[in-house]
């Protein structure tokens, strides 16, 4: 298996999703900013067909945030919506998570985190994906898409914890990468970069 092949592929099934959707137009009609984070934005996507996005407006508005979502459920093939109400907590955000069926018929997890503008967190996830993104040579790249083709499809790991193990632990397989979070478990992701 050609892993960089198959991450490439992943890479574009996703942003063809991303324009076919229209799913951060939606966002910006309400005058949101919507950032890509995560596997998409790293080129680190594998066998998770996760799409994560961050959405940055000046204030977090339940019906506004709902009116979103339901134009986009009364238009696409919407498996699952989850909603977390996190208002009031530190995170200041609203968290939809979508199960989408495309065209293929296999299934992709929306993260849309909405977040208040000028909030405690406001940049971080960004300030590391950007952070992981120059750090990455094209064989740090390769183990870390080997590892994540190499965890068992019944088991999930963040991707922020193989990227921990590889760039702190110098981790280099699955086997490894088990051993490393045992010992050495990413306690607060936030705060991490490579």
């Amino acid at each position: 298996m050609d892993i960089i092949k198959l991450a490439e592929q992943n890479q574009q099934t996703a942003w063809k999703i991303l324009e076919d959707t229209s799913i951060i137009q939606a966002w910006k009609r309400i005058g949101a900013t919507v950032n890509i984070i995560g596997s998409l934005k790293t080129g680190l996507m594998m066998k998770s067909r996760d799409i994560d996005m961050h959405i940055y407006t000046d204030k977090l508005d339940i019906a506004e945030s709902f009116s979103v979502m339901q134009s986009l459920a009364e238009k696409l093939s919407f498996k699952e919506i989850t909603y977390i109400n996190g208002i009031n907590t530190e995170e200041e955000c609203i968290e939809w998570h979508v199960l989408y069926e495309n065209d293929d018929k296999n299934v992709w997890k929306f993260d849309m985190i909405q977040i208040r503008k000028g909030s405690k967190y406001d940049g971080t996830v960004e300030n590391v994906t950007n952070a992981i993104i120059n750090k990455l040579t094209p064989d740090i790249r390769q183990t870390i898409l080997q590892i994540k083709y190499d965890i068992p499809d019944n088991l999930k790991i963040p991707g922020i914890e193989i990227y921990h193990a590889v760039f702190s632990g110098k981790v280099k397989t699955y086997e490894e990468l088990e051993q490393w979070r045992k010992t050495n478990p990413l306690t607060n992701s936030l705060e991490w970069l490579p």
